[in-house]
């Protein structure tokens, strides 16, 4: 068989497994491009089982393009909690705005301008064009390439450019005329449910007949796909402040900035003990010094807490940092009075762990190699530079408010922080450090 016979077979034979096997799918209900559009940014590194609930809900807050672009940032971020990646919530209400100035509140049908949209990639505007408006786009992902460097036997690494071009010309001359809708479904669905990354099912593909990659026994060893960099570890120090007085029943959190890494989304007060090389693990600080760094950080910021104690660790991963969380019960303290004390008490721990960082910085460098020492020197340096920025009484300029278990319903935390705030209002972590 040759490769357009071979390409034929593949057309086909996908098609007719799709009308038979296709998920019944929210999304796929209605031909609506906003729809369409919503559901695909939401599955962008998802799972489509998470975002069916997900998008439910936002389409039933933000029914329409003008809905979404007029809704408040807040409760945009608020529908989005727990999916992670939050920029694709604040590009999406971007093109939204864009959508509803430029086209009329009409979602547009030519590739330049949906491309133009923020937030939306080859793949996305692939998928809207074919699956919305039935155009012979093709849409190529993860999936995507997946299946194609499986069927066709292709050796080109994924991660290459040059392999996306190649890749996106060959899906587009699989597409059978008139069928761009349901034939890119059918590519997306056979690579999330048949031809899958580890344990490809091939017994049961439609298409395993002629797949090159199975018959050269190659299936298990493509796609060719060169490693990511690991994440960066952090250790991370948490702040769970308890009210006192009028603030009895509360807890303390804070705004993050404007831009930036989970930008104007909310999160308990923390502080950076020590980043730590790709690849290592991120060393826990001692509770001692860990409490008064994060004493003092709070007293920088005009807020007098004492740690009580250690109550539980957590984690969050980001595509280039992993946040290890140590979470400390705080009690508020009286400013006037109080303040001073817990400044000095934060200025001796700090004193001591800065002098202990720097007495071990020579120790590394004699017994490890002379990037793993510089790699220590670093990173006692930047804790150096955190205790004295914690000490000076430097801000940040950001936003700080007491929240009782009500406002977590107004208030878009990202998923760590709503998990620990949900315990901590459940109370999780009462007997924690008794």
């Amino acid at each position: 068989m040759g490769l357009q016979e071979q390409k034929r077979h593949f057309s086909v034979n996908l098609l007719d497994w799709y009308m038979v096997n296709r998920r019944d799918l929210p999304w796929r209900r209605h031909n609506n491009p906003y729809f369409t559009w919503v559901s695909e940014i939401m599955l962008q590194q998802t799972r489509v089982d998470t975002v069916i609930p997900y998008f439910n809900r936002f389409i039933g807050n933000f029914p329409t393009v003008q809905a979404l672009a007029e809704a408040p940032e807040e409760e945009v971020l608020k529908n989005w909690e727990g999916l992670g990646y939050y920029s694709r919530a604040r590009n999406l209400q971007a093109a939204a705005r864009q959508v509803m100035e430029l086209h009329g509140g009409e979602m547009p049908q030519d590739k330049q301008s949906v491309f133009a949209l923020k937030g939306v990639g080859p793949y996305t505007a692939g998928a809207i064009l074919s699956i919305a408006f039935n155009q012979p786009q093709p849409a190529v992902d993860g999936n995507v390439m997946r299946v194609l460097s499986r069927y066709f036997l292709i050796d080109e690494d994924i991660m290459k450019g040059s392999t996306r071009v190649l890749m996106e010309e060959l899906a587009g001359e699989l597409i059978p005329e008139g069928r761009a809708r349901d034939f890119n479904q059918a590519l997306m669905e056979l690579g999330a449910l048949v031809c899958t990354p580890k344990a490809p099912h091939c017994l049961t593909c439609p298409v395993m007949e002629q797949c090159s990659g199975r018959i050269a026994g190659r299936e298990l060893t493509l796609p060719v796909k060169t490693k990511a960099k690991p994440p960066r570890p952090e250790q991370r120090l948490v702040a769970l402040v308890e009210g006192r007085g009028v603030h009895r029943g509360r807890v303390l959190v804070r705004q993050r900035p404007q831009t930036g890494l989970l930008a104007r989304m909310w999160e308990l007060p923390h502080v950076l003990a020590a980043p730590a090389a790709a690849g290592k693990a991120a060393v826990p600080l001692a509770d001692e010094p860990a409490m008064a760094l994060l004493a003092g950080s709070l007293w920088a910021e005009g807020f007098a807490a004492r740690p009580e104690g250690l109550a539980t660790h957590a984690e969050h991963v980001f595509s280039h940092i992993v946040w290890n969380l140590q979470v400390y019960k705080c009690t508020e303290q009286d400013q006037s009075s109080e303040l001073p004390l817990i400044a000095a008490e934060a200025r001796a721990a700090y004193d001591a762990q800065a002098a202990s960082l720097a007495g071990a910085a020579p120790a590394a460098m004699s017994s490890a190699s002379a990037d793993d020492a510089s790699q220590d020197i670093d990173a006692a340096s930047i804790t150096a530079h955190a205790i004295q920025e914690a000490l000076t009484g430097k801000s940040d300029g950001l936003t700080y408010q007491w929240i009782g278990p009500e406002d977590m319903e107004k208030l878009a935390f990202p998923n760590v922080f709503l998990k620990l705030l949900r315990s901590y209002f459940a109370g999780a972590y009462d007997e924690a450090v008794e």
